[in-house]
């Protein structure tokens, strides 16, 4: 019967276009768990565009790598390379972090987000720096975008539900960086409300929610330098046959928190209203079913390619408490190749 289910499930899925609206695509999803069949999906920011396809139908042009998983071999950069960025003008910057800072004051919002998208100019291609980047959660699809992203979304192991909000980054270099980011007041508000909106999405599809590690820290390359990024984990229990309704799952706790901000729902709309261009696949989710288990990441570190020009998408969370200068420099300081 669960044979019969796989391959059914399977004939219905054998199309060329494997996008799909926001209904379709969480229900393709849905169907897939079901059967048991090891996909990878890509949600979108918006949730306007899904692609979810079998594993051992996967184009052969989309790579993915989540911690241990990957469908690509391993290959060192052996020769120099040329990378420059042109930043958004401060002033554009400081004039829509101004009006996010209206938006708390009036209380609309209490963290928000911010991201911009950067143009770049390097001698490598998308598939030269997918394949060299150095990240736990990567993504190369089809020569339009990649990512090589430190943070994880959601994993699933057994009936355990996992969520690693990542809020807080600091130059590894400065003197007791460490001790810095830990006692920011800022970084710690703002952590505390991401974690808090994170305990809150999983208690929506789950049971028994947990704040099991709070504020660590990892270190991770950072171009030319590292950086030091504070992450909490918080688990909770989902009902034994949650493999049937991943789709739905995931619908229902996305966009991620930590690239929204809290309340979710009217932060979103102040994004939409505030930045300068559309997040597109920037911000959204990725991640692969293998069966039994589900791994994802969220997708920042982001570069595009449109009309033979890079495009660079980074952000930062921006609170009541937030230094215009310190967040802008922030959102360059997130644009580099992690080589």
């Amino acid at each position: 019967m669960q044979r019969e289910k796989k391959i059914k499930a399977k004939q219905h899925l054998h199309i060329q276009d494997c996008w799909f609206s926001t209904q379709k695509g969480f229900k393709i999803i849905n169907e897939l768990g079901s059967s048991g069949t090891p996909f990878l999906f890509i949600i979108s920011y918006d949730k306007k565009k899904i692609f979810a396809q079998p594993l051992e139908e996967l184009d052969d042009d989309i790579f993915y790598k989540l911690e241990g998983w990957r469908n690509y071999p391993v290959q060192k950069r052996e020769e120099d390379f040329t990378f420059s960025l042109s930043p958004i003008d401060f002033t554009i910057y400081k004039t829509s972090l101004e009006a996010i800072l209206e938006e708390i004051r009036s209380g609309n919002t209490y963290l928000l987000n911010l991201t911009f998208a950067t143009p770049i100019e390097t001698n490598l291609s998308l598939k030269e720096i997918f394949t060299y980047a150095r990240a736990k959660f990567k993504l190369y699809f089809k020569g339009e975008f990649i990512c090589f992203s430190p943070e994880r979304f959601v994993e699933i192991e057994g009936n355990t539900i996992a969520t690693y909000p990542m809020k807080g980054t600091i130059d590894a270099d400065l003197p007791s960086a460490k001790a810095q980011i830990l006692s920011n007041e800022k970084e710690m508000a703002e952590h505390v409300m991401i974690v808090d909106l994170m305990r809150n999405d999983l208690g929506i599809i789950g049971s028994d929610v947990k704040v099991e590690k709070f504020r660590y820290v990892d270190k991770i390359k950072a171009g030319n330098k590292e950086l030091l990024q504070v992450s909490s984990k918080i688990t909770a229990k989902l009902p034994s046959n949650w493999h049937e309704q991943i789709g739905t799952l995931l619908d229902k706790i996305t966009p991620a928190g930590s690239i929204t901000g809290t309340p979710k729902k009217s932060t979103i709309s102040i994004i939409d209203n505030v930045e300068n261009y559309d997040r597109g696949f920037y911000t959204g989710i990725f991640g692969v079913f293998d069966g039994k288990s589900l791994r994802s990441g969220v997708m920042i570190r982001f570069i595009e390619e449109k009309g033979g020009k890079m495009l660079y998408k980074s952000g930062g969370g921006i609170t009541i408490d937030s230094d215009t200068k310190s967040e802008y420099e922030e959102l360059i300081d997130k644009i580099y190749l992690p080589f």
